[in-house]
């Protein structure tokens, strides 16, 4: 957490020890734990002096890494994180302005796309998508997100692919406008192959209670916009890789006037400052983020049972990189709206009076926006999302 303007992360300090062989569980060696550390107590006497490095563990690098991504996560600090106060758990004051206050959490990681980031051996963008993944499901609840905490675990400790990611990390959290305020580091030998390492992420926001968006006041006429899209973002990647094994193209090659590893590899879009300009100047019925089960199981989720959401897939361009994994993976329609965004990242459900004004305002922003369907009574067994 933040405490006298440093960034501390706490280290894996699990006791680490080898395999026991038979010797070591005959008889004449017994051994005990305290809460400090693991201790040996032997009938015999021993040589061997063994460390926690000897055991896999370097707190030397854990030490390096905690110095590399101090200025990274500085330039994410914002009113309301307290330093200073405590060691052990990070700590922020929601400011006087909220009469009631509503926290909103959110949890979730990267997904197969880190294997991606494996072999292409990249990885400055996958802590980007790491905080967009929580801070874009928070904000469809109309939270401004207030801080960030990351997990990051692997079997070595490599610094500077470590600093990498969590300086992307940090890069997400000023886009989204939360604090980077603590953070675990957890090096487990034999846990990971080398080179590899998972992520988690977790972000808290804030809402007024009576400000809270719950699809509650969308109704039949209402107006569906659809924000673009900066690529895959992080889901699906289970299918982008199979496809990419079966077609075998040159990752490395022009796609587009872009290499295609980096097209597959560009970060999640954050959505949150904009669309929290827009909810302070209009009334914003329902936000959807397209994460897995992409437009037609996640639009469902913010409308009432007497309502169906009908999108023109006329009204927006599929973007080449859907194109091409619909055409070397010969994916179905259907199967592309359940599992992909399609190009849409983000969607906005407003009335129809407001919609003119939604679109200018978030075009001014820098979103490219599409209105791309309409929200109507539903019929008898239909779906809540159909693609016409």
């Amino acid at each position: 957490m933040a405490k006298n303007g440093r960034l501390n992360r706490h280290f894996d300090r699990i006791a680490v020890l080898p395999p026991p062989t038979p010797k070591a569980l005959e008889p004449a060696t017994a051994f005990y734990f305290t809460a400090s550390a693991a201790k040996y107590t032997m009938s015999q006497t021993s040589n061997v002096s063994l460390s926690y490095r000897d055991a896999g563990v370097d707190i030397d690098a854990g030490d390096a890494l905690v110095d590399a991504i101090k200025p990274f996560a500085k330039r994410t600090m914002r009113e309301g994180v307290m330093a200073g106060i405590g060691g052990f758990g990070a700590m922020f004051e929601i400011s006087k302005k909220y009469q009631e206050p509503v926290l909103v959490s959110g949890t979730d990681g990267v997904g197969t796309k880190l294997k991606l980031a494996f072999e292409l051996n990249r990885h400055d963008t996958v802590g980007i998508d790491l905080v967009a993944m929580s801070v874009n499901d928070i904000l469809v609840q109309g939270a401004e997100p207030l801080f960030f905490l990351d997990y990051f675990a692997c079997g070595k400790l490599d610094v500077p692919q470590a600093t990498a990611v969590v300086k992307g990390i940090a890069q997400g959290c000023e886009q989204a406008g939360a604090a980077l305020i603590g953070g675990e580091t957890a090096e487990m030998p034999s846990m990971y192959p080398a080179g590899e390492y998972d992520l988690a992420g977790f972000a808290v926001g804030v809402v007024e209670k009576s400000k809270i968006i719950d699809g509650t006041k969308i109704a039949p006429g209402d107006v569906v916009l659809g924000l673009a899209s900066s690529g895959a973002h992080s889901n699906g990647y289970s299918l982008v890789r199979k496809i990419i094994e079966v077609a075998k193209p040159d990752l490395e090659g022009d796609f587009h006037g872009r290499k295609l590893a980096d097209v597959l590899m560009e970060p999640t879009r954050i959505y949150v400052k904009p669309l929290l300009a827009l909810m302070a100047s209009m009334e914003v019925k329902g936000l959807v983020h397209i994460t897995g089960g992409g437009l037609v199981e996640n639009i469902p989720r913010v409308l009432q049972e007497h309502l169906t959401c009908e999108l023109d897939g006329k009204s927006w361009t599929l973007p080449p990189l859907f194109q091409w994994l619909q055409q070397h993976g010969g994916v179905a329609d259907a199967e592309m709206h359940r599992v992909f965004n399609c190009g849409i990242g983000m969607t906005v459900i407003v009335s129809k009076e407001n919609a003119d004004a939604a679109e200018a305002q978030l075009k001014a922003a820098g979103e490219t926006v599409y209105r791309i369907g309409k929200i109507r009574a539903r019929q008898d067994g239909e779906h809540q999302t159909i693609v016409v």
